[in-house]
């Protein structure tokens, strides 16, 4: 009878799963309620902060004001160590 309790259909084991099961829910909830609290947020600074939308502009689309010109800059080739001992 003991074993029947501890192993058999919804014994002890099963309760054992559906527990751990049941706090893994419990962690993925809390997560994903944390996560809809910050797009909440964000939708709600979109809407409200133009600042906000102007620097989510920039950073994602590559937005740039009226009044600003893009000014690329080539760096300069580096030399390796093996072309400095040429040099030498």
């Amino acid at each position: 009878m003991l074993l029947f309790i501890g192993f058999g259909e919804n014994g002890l084991t099963d309760l054992y799963k559906l527990k751990k099961e049941k706090d893994n829910l419990s962690k993925k909830t809390d997560e994903l309620k944390k996560e809809n609290l910050s797009l909440y947020r964000e939708i709600e600074r979109l809407k409200n902060d133009p600042r906000y939308v102007e620097d989510v502009a920039r950073k994602e689309l590559g937005v740039i004001g009226k009044d600003e010109v893009i000014i690329k800059v080539k760096p300069k080739p580096s030399v390796s160590n093996s072309d400095r001992a040429i040099k030498k």
